[in-house]
């Protein structure tokens, strides 16, 4: 397989073209394989899930549907397949009240009779499944403790129902084939500012089965959930991996200044947050959380899958998302600069994924294969129907996205784990981008054509996740990029470095650097490119791969680095344009919806750092 474009590269600020590079380069790579999963999935034993009709996509049909099976949709009945199998899959449903509103459903004695249990039975059978989920999400907006809510909160019916999620785990972990992972989501709420954390193990059933997953409803501080997985982790001899999600409703509180407590952000908390947090899920079907236009107005890019419903159930009549900085992941990270400078620790050095958070029991993130972000807005007549529940939000607003990329040394629960702990995984935002990023000190243009390109790049530097310390005399970072198209998707546009760093004075400023264009394109002297066109047909909603690169490949060097300065470099991959999932809907429908009709699908790297030396002040 040959490329169809030719590379553009820039070079200490002077543009230079590469050779064109080949598929075969990537066949005798060092001992890791790239794997896809998602780390965010939600059953029928969710409460929400349940109550919005998925009361049959159960552990079981979500393990089966990822690895490639027929279910069943557990709304409309249809059979559905995903169309390329993952390789991992974390089931996590949300700790709180955990199996609760399926087990009321079904007639469970000891919460029926409690008047809340009473109530929210009555309300079922009524269809009243909305006002159900908003007066349990009231709840954890306000704190939860205290409220009726707290008393369905059962030891006995969530550690019934967490024996089965790891019954379930265990069956279908398939070491070398399919992996699965012990986890859930920990949903805290606190005055809707969304701080959801997906947390899972490489530990199985013997060990997670002495342990109920820590809820909202047990803490809504993040500092409370770290203390928790340490005491576990400790006492069991096992380890966590806590995922951050939707920061982007997080009302800026995702990636603070201060603490729960509104004190200022200490060495010690940057300690503890990194121990346990070591990642973010940047892309989801709720939107899209890399940064926004308003934050990072030079980037023509910026403005993707930008989601702004939060999930407040209180009188306000303003139920819209803010934009602060504490809220999107490049101004977390350009934070993270500033915060290592005054403290010595990071807080916010971390790598990228992405994930579904799909409620539907099933694992899809393919714009021509969407079921929704829950079962009721499955179909293409079905979007509307969360209008009146999610604060104006639809399915024509959710994204059909995203995917976890990880580069691993086999499929199992301990490699897998492994390569999140050390960051060497990326996002997508469903496409399976095939993506390598390094760093280091000495990579010359030839490098990326060596056949054994990869072990020359670990060689010579650090693969995405790592850290460069301080600069020898007279050098400058060089970055080896290699992007490969999906297989069965879009051809590439781009490759893009996103640089965020510290001035003289202290100050974070970012900038987006084109080192790698299809179609012969080359950078202007502002470093901007003309776009790289439009195949989508919106009558028939098809496009074509006449235009875009299949792979693009490039060594680049910081032309503006500084050797006193902090920095993170991390990788952009841009598809050419294709169609979104709402335009396939709105011509089924035949009824335009005003909603956006092409998207530009990409992979977020996991970051690299620069981080000189000696340590600060």
């Amino acid at each position: 397989m040959t490329r169809n474009a030719s590379v553009a590269s820039i070079l200490l600020g002077t543009i230079m073209l590469a050779q064109p590079v080949y598929a075969a380069k990537a066949q005798s790579e060092p001992d890791k394989q790239l794997l896809w999963g998602d780390t965010h999935l939600h059953s029928s034993y969710s409460m929400d899930a349940y109550l919005f009709q998925n009361r049959t996509a159960d552990p079981d049909t979500a393990y089966r549907y990822a690895k490639g099976y027929p279910v069943i949709h557990p709304y409309h009945r249809a059979r559905v397949q995903i169309g390329t199998p993952l390789d991992f899959l974390v089931v996590a449903d949300h700790a709180e009240l955990m199996g609760v509103t399926k087990s009321l459903a079904e007639g469970n004695k000891l919460l029926a009779e409690l008047p809340v249990g009473q109530r929210f039975i009555r309300w079922m059978k009524e269809g009243r499944e909305a006002d159900v989920f908003r007066e349990i999400a009231h709840a954890l907006n306000e704190g939860a403790s205290g409220t009726p809510v707290e008393s369905l909160n059962s030891e006995e019916v969530r550690k019934t129902i967490w024996q089965q999620i790891t019954a379930a785990a265990e069956q279908h972990n398939d070491p070398g084939t399919f992996t699965t992972f012990l986890g859930w989501e920990w949903s805290s709420l606190p005055n809707a500012a969304n701080l959801h954390r997906v947390v899972f193990t490489a530990a199985g059933a013997e060990k997670g089965d002495q342990f109920i997953p820590y809820s909202a409803i047990d803490s809504s501080r993040p500092e409370d959930l770290w203390n928790w997985l340490d005491r576990t982790s400790k006492a069991l001899d096992i380890d966590f991996v806590a995922i951050p999600h939707n920061s982007n409703i997080s009302k800026g509180k995702m990636f603070d200044l201060v603490d729960s407590e509104g004190r200022p952000l200490d060495a010690n908390y940057a300690r503890a947050r990194m121990r346990w947090e070591p990642l973010v899920e940047a892309t989801q079907i709720k939107g899209d959380s890399e940064t926004h236009p308003l934050l990072s107005p030079d980037d023509a890019f910026a403005d993707f899958e930008s989601y702004r419903f939060l999930i407040d159930t209180s009188h306000s009549t303003d139920k819209t998302a803010s934009v602060p900085a504490g809220s999107y992941v490049r101004a977390a990270l350009k934070r993270g600069l500033q915060l290592d400078d005054q403290t010595g620790v990071n807080p916010y050095q971390f790598g990228m994924i992405g994930s579904t958070d799909s409620h539907t029991g099933l694992a899809s993130a393919e714009e021509t294969n969407f079921h929704g972000k829950s079962a009721i807005d499955s179909t293409p007549e079905g979007k509307s129907l969360f209008e009146p529940i999610k604060n104006g939000a639809s399915g024509w607003n959710m994204s059909a996205s995203g995917l976890a990329a990880v580069w691993a040394q086999e499929n199992t629960r301990e490699s897998i784990f492994a390569a999140f702990k050390r960051k060497e995984v990326y996002a997508t935002t469903g496409p399976r981008i095939k993506l390598r990023f390094f760093a280091g000190w000495d990579y010359d243009p030839e490098d990326v054509e060596n056949t054994n390109y990869a072990a020359v790049a670990y060689g010579k530097g650090v693969p995405m996740g790592g850290e460069l310390g301080d600069a020898p005399e007279g050098k400058s970072p060089s970055f080896l990029i290699h992007a490969v198209k999906d297989p069965v998707g879009a051809n590439l546009d781009r490759i893009q470095v996103i640089k965020g760093y510290t001035d003289e004075a202290g100050n974070t400023k970012e900038k987006v650097y084109n080192v790698a264009l299809s179609d012969e394109r080359l950078p202007g002297r502002d470093g901007k490119t003309k776009p790289v066109g439009n195949t989508v047909d919106i009558i028939s909603g098809e496009y074509t791969n006449d235009i875009g690169a299949t792979e693009l490949a490039v060594v680049w060097k910081d032309p503006e680095f500084s050797s006193n300065q902090y920095a993170f470099y991390y990788a952009r991959v841009l598809e050419i344009p294709t169609p979104r999932h709402t335009l396939l809907d709105e011509i089924a429908l035949q009824q335009e919806k005003h909603t956006a009709d092409t998207l530009q699908e990409r992979a977020y790297s996991s970051p690299i750092w620069y981080t000189p030396e000696p340590p600060r002040q």
